[in-house]
């Protein structure tokens, strides 16, 4: 188990990395695309679309599945390595997949914060003063009106007791009703 976990934290670690990477450069993926693809069908030179970066989650899946599947079946027949031979090669490789994918949502996470952030910065400070200003204007209400409100509550103290009314079972008492 902690052999699995080591690997876990690696992966993750190394979708981090894979997604950075392709979200810096897409060259592999404009070379297959333009192996694959006609060339009305070849992608603009703007776009940043990548094996990874910028997909849905079926082909994002499918893209680190085949590679782990490729990497492990190189090391299957090249080294007496047994992946596929075991329960814990297996569960390894699952790990590794599981990870990687966790990793690229990670990263992508922490890639599409740090443009916010960038876009935002002039207005978070702007919101942040606002917010201070306003919670020292709500502190300083609170104290004036727990002023206000001992004033009113001397106010109705000092003022007379109206004179007890009759109860609802005497005034029908009154009117022969009961």
């Amino acid at each position: 188990m902690g052999l699995e976990i080591i690997i876990f934290f690696g992966a993750i670690l190394f979708g981090i990395f894979l997604y950075w990477t392709e979200s810096k450069s897409n060259k592999l993926y404009r070379t297959f695309n333009k192996i694959f693809n006609s060339k009305a069908l070849q992608m603009k030179s703007t776009d940043t679309k990548g094996f990874i970066y910028k997909q849905d989650v079926l082909p994002r899946v499918l893209t680190v599945a085949v590679l782990f599947l490729i990497v492990a079946l190189i090391i299957q027949f090249l080294t007496p390595i047994a992946i596929f031979g075991s329960y814990y090669g297996i569960s390894s490789l699952a790990s590794a997949i599981f990870g990687t994918l966790i990793g690229t949502y990670v990263a992508n996470f922490v890639i599409k914060s740090g443009e916010v952030i960038e876009e935002q910065t002039d207005s978070l400070e702007d919101v942040v003063k606002d917010g201070l200003n306003k919670g020292k204007e709500f502190l300083e209400d609170l104290k004036n009106q727990d002023a206000k409100v001992v004033q009113e509550a001397k106010k109705e103290i000092k003022e007379t007791p109206k004179a007890p009314e009759k109860s609802a079972r005497e005034r029908l008492k009154d009117k022969g009703l009961m």
